[in-house]
């Protein structure tokens, strides 16, 4: 997926009231951009970091800029918008590039179901039990190459795993798919420190037979793809 329009580098100043954030623009402007991104967002929303904006093509909206990605150093980047991973995976997803999600022959998205829910992904085939599929985006690393879930507390989360052990229950297919939305990680944990119910959730979910998978991703200022499988280490 290639960014357009194209993105700009700028300095963050700072992040506030979760989808707001400052930064400085090349001209030496300061604006305030959108942050789509209700997480903490723990090492990647530092004051002074380089970040990548995209202007935004619709003359109504009341932000011209969002930010898309932050660099990391090294070369690394991570990606910001939490609603990227959904789309990485619908593409994935239609060309085949999911191994483990290939058997399927149609793909719905934002399918009602559990408690006033919507799957991220249906997959349906006439010769096999439907696959409920949820996403979620990876950003948080605090120690080596590992990239941990959640950032911050998720009750959505935690319902959602709850959802997806009812399915399974009832006799369908069910897969958690953790897009890590920065590339210096290789592997996928879970911050229990942060969320103990969701990993004790996370747990209880794998044993119930909720497929756990991960995802890389390949990040420069002009695109984002989805990348290789990660292990996914359990609480």
């Amino acid at each position: 997926m290639l960014f357009d329009p194209p993105l700009i580098r700028a300095i963050l100043l700072r992040r506030y009231k979760r989808f707001l954030a400052d930064v400085i623009l090349p001209d030496g402007r300061e604006v305030v951009v959108h942050c789509a991104n209700p997480g903490r967002m723990t090492g990647v929303a530092d004051a002074g970091a380089a970040v990548w904006l995209q202007a935004s093509i619709n003359p109504k909206r009341k932000l011209q800029w969002s930010w898309v990605l932050t660099e990391l150093g090294g070369g690394a980047f991570a990606g910001i918008d939490t609603s990227l991973p959904n789309r990485l995976v619908a593409q994935a997803l239609q060309d085949g590039q999911i191994a483990e999600l290939t058997q399927w022959d149609t793909i719905r998205p934002e399918v009602p179901y559990g408690t006033r829910s919507r799957v991220d992904f249906l997959l349906s085939d006439p010769d096999q039990s439907d696959l409920y599929l949820e996403v979620k985006n990876v950003n948080l690393r605090r120690a080596g190459t590992l990239a941990e879930f959640p950032d911050c507390k998720t009750a959505r989360g935690a319902k959602h795993l709850d959802e997806l052990i009812q399915v399974v229950a009832d006799g369908h297919r069910a897969t958690m798919l953790y897009v890590v939305q920065r590339t210096d990680c290789d592997a996928v944990s879970f911050a229990a420190d942060l969320d103990p119910v969701y990993a004790m959730k996370v747990t209880q979910a794998a044993q119930a037979g909720v497929q756990m998978i991960a995802r890389a991703t390949r990040i420069s200022a002009h695109g984002i793809t989805l990348g290789r499988a990660l292990p996914v280490i359990l609480p």
